[in-house]
């Protein structure tokens, strides 16, 4: 019965040491602050290449503005064209859809999205490298996406 009674205070210390663990793991941490940008399609149009994003964002605070300058390469790797996107303004919390269109740009032949600077990330109590420093970028298409 000795044996018995301390088998079973063993387990049941080893049982509520293991549930009084649960709650650290099961709890799941804030997501961090960040704004996230994914290239959702890429598609041919009437003036050349139609690039759609899905961007969120998640930093705590309203955007006014947010613009990124981009580097388009070429199949060959090479660096094609620097242009600027403006995503406008950006609510916190939000989930926006926006396409532009690249005039003179065959989808086919761009190989790589970079995504080179912040040249707007304005809103109130946002440092303006904030969007750079928070980016995170996905990729729906074959196109390499990223910073």
């Amino acid at each position: 019965m000795t044996n018995l009674t301390a088998s079973l205070r063993l387990l049941t210390s080893a049982l509520a040491m293991s549930l009084a663990a649960v709650p650290a793991w099961a709890q799941e941490s804030a997501p961090a602050p960040a704004l996230s940008l994914e290239l959702n399609g890429a598609q041919p149009s009437e003036k050349g290449c139609r690039l759609t994003f899905v961007v969120t964002n998640n930093l705590g605070a309203d955007l006014s503005r947010a613009a990124f300058e981009i580097a388009l390469f070429n199949d060959a790797g090479v660096v094609d064209r620097l242009t600027v996107l403006d995503f406008k303004d950006l609510p916190a919390g939000k989930t926006k859809v926006t396409r532009f269109d690249l005039a003179g740009t065959n989808c086919a032949k761009v190989s790589r999205v970079l995504i080179n600077s912040a040249t707007e990330c304005v809103g109130t109590g946002v440092e303006p490298n904030t969007c750079m420093r928070k980016l995170k970028t996905d990729a729906k298409t074959s196109i390499a996406f990223g910073v």
